[in-house]
């Protein structure tokens, strides 16, 4: 692993404040076409909108129609057991629903550190209480790049040297789908 992708949990950023401004630049332009709506969700779900546009970058690059080999779907790649019969699974605002109900959970469990809340959200909520050795590879990926990318906006960067590194390591993927039209 990179070193700048490294799990750092002592020092992970602190979380943002919910509502706060809107999507910072860092992020890619098919996540920040998403910022009127990741600020209400913010303020709907009491998640940090940095927090939102994080692990939609990661999860979907903000392609609503995106779909995962594991059966993931939309915006936040929310597995179909989460949702009521008769949702729509790809519909932005019932994605956005379950997804972040379930990653305002994780950040719960896990006392307000997001490296715990993406362990949680990537893995199951019942990762959040083991260490994180123990989580499988694909979590700790996950964590890595999420919390590095989540560091980069915390401290205020113009830039984030993990996402553009997360991009080069097949995120531009997403990015790509995203940015075709429906």
């Amino acid at each position: 692993m990179r070193p700048a992708l490294q799990l750092r949990l002592e020092a992970a950023a602190p979380p943002l404040a919910p509502g706060a401004a809107g999507v910072p630049s860092i992020f890619t332009p098919e996540v920040r076409r998403w910022e009127r709506e990741i600020v209400s969700w913010s303020a709907q779900y009491a998640l940090p909108a940095e927090l939102i546009a994080t692990v939609m970058q990661i999860e979907s690059c903000g392609d609503p129609r995106a779909l995962s080999g594991a059966g993931a779907q939309g915006l936040f790649q929310v597995m179909p057991f989460h949702f009521q019969p008769g949702e729509d699974a790809g519909d932005p605002e019932t994605n956005a629903r379950r997804g972040l109900e379930y990653l305002a959970r994780a950040l719960d469990l896990g006392d307000g550190r997001i490296d715990l809340a993406l362990a949680g959200y990537n893995g199951g909520l019942s990762r959040i209480p083991l260490p994180p050795d123990t989580w499988p590879a694909e979590t700790q990926r996950y964590v890595a790049w999420g919390s590095a990318i989540y560091a980069d906006v915390a401290a205020g960067r113009s830039t984030s040297p993990a996402l553009q590194a997360w991009l080069e390591a097949g995120g531009a993927r997403l990015c790509h789908a995203a940015a075709q039209p429906s």
